[in-house]
């Protein structure tokens, strides 16, 4: 099965600083020596949860009434 990451996540180079805000990726320093950030609002939206497919699973991003987040399987 193929996995094609959404273009925000597709290419995660250092890049302009107002680019990374706008798109909700962040990277810091070097990318040699850094992970990159993705902002949770970035994958939730306004939604409360969100489902994440990965090797062909599935997973459940959600927040909490106290703002925290949980990954289920």
């Amino acid at each position: 099965m193929a996995h094609n990451p959404p273009a925000a996540l597709s290419t995660l180079a250092p890049m302009p600083e107002g680019h990374a805000r706008a798109t909700g990726l962040v990277s810091l320093g070097s990318a040699a020596h850094t992970t990159p950030v993705v902002q949770a609002s970035t994958l939730l939206g306004a939604r409360q949860s969100v489902d994440i497919e990965y090797r062909g699973q599935r997973y459940r991003l959600q927040t909490t009434k106290a703002g925290k987040l949980i990954l289920t399987k």
